[in-house]
């Protein structure tokens, strides 16, 4: 899907009732104007293109100038949905804030301008975190990442591990059957976080408050982690977006976070000319 499949649509409040019970609609077509959507944004693989390690993804300067556009016409119904702690995603951003739900559902924040922060996750236990970190010494390029609630091996440097590095974290959850966690394999991320929390849970949560509750959510993400937010968006009438490749029950598809930024640098247009109709 590309930018001028948008702009050749109508938006929500356009569609003739007849349009809108369509069996498989142009998704397009249905896409609600901002005041009444809640954007909700994956980052890594979304957003952002990929880089050799977690620290070194950069945030395009017509991206933040898009984002705090969306915040604007959206009222402020816009948040990044990640697996990155909050911390990670406040330093990626530096200076702009938003509301999110990061850690996978483990914390959340759903003011821009507070510290508040909702934790639904015990950090994991120490012994399990040292036993899982020892897995990042299996090859050089395996990169660890601490997140307290959970932890990352990440292995784009050294792909070639990725096999070693599941089995070794097989033989850990074999000797914990009884621990309460969770393995979420993503690109090139062996994540192990405690169960019971996830994205969609995290999206459950922050679409009881204002100003997102009663709004149609549009949620585009990557991952195989995603996959909870999009199988949650029809209990919203909201719509899921993959990226990279063509997930089960998503309205749409992009190829790339190229892609996914310029459609939402061209959803503002649209919604622009929609409101001044």
């Amino acid at each position: 899907m590309t930018k001028h499949d948008v702009a050749e649509m109508p938006m929500d409040d356009d569609i003739a009732p007849d349009a809108k019970t369509d069996s498989v609609p142009t998704p397009a077509s249905l896409i609600p104007p901002l005041h009444q959507a809640a954007v909700l944004l994956d980052i890594d693989g979304t957003l952002l293109d990929f880089a050799p390690t977690p620290r070194e993804v950069w945030v395009p300067p017509e991206l933040s100038t898009t984002l705090k556009r969306l915040h604007e016409r959206s009222h402020g119904a816009l948040a990044l949905v990640s697996g990155r702690s909050l911390n990670d995603i406040d330093l990626i951003f530096a200076p702009d804030v938003f509301r999110a739900v990061a850690g996978h559902g483990a914390e959340m924040r759903l003011q821009p301008d507070s510290e508040a922060v909702a934790a639904h996750a015990p950090p994991l236990d120490k012994e399990l975190k040292r036993r899982l970190a020892a897995v990042a010494k299996l090859s050089p390029g395996i990169l660890l990442e601490d997140k307290g609630y959970s932890l990352a091996l990440h292995y784009r440097l050294a792909p070639h591990a990725e096999k070693a590095i599941y089995e070794a974290v097989s033989l850990i959850r074999a000797d914990l059957p009884n621990a309460p966690i969770e393995v979420l394999p993503g690109k090139f991320v062996c994540e192990i976080k405690h169960s019971g929390f996830t994205k969609a849970s995290g999206v459950r949560e922050l679409m009881k408050h204002e100003p997102f509750r009663g709004r149609r959510p549009m949620f585009i993400g990557d991952d195989v982690t995603d996959e909870t937010v999009f199988a949650i968006m029809p209990d919203f009438n909201g719509l899921a977006f993959s990226v990279g490749r063509r997930a089960t029950g998503v309205a749409g598809h992009f190829d790339g976070p190229s892609d996914v930024r310029e459609f939402l640098a061209h959803l503002l247009d649209v919604d622009r000319d929609v409101s001044l109709s």
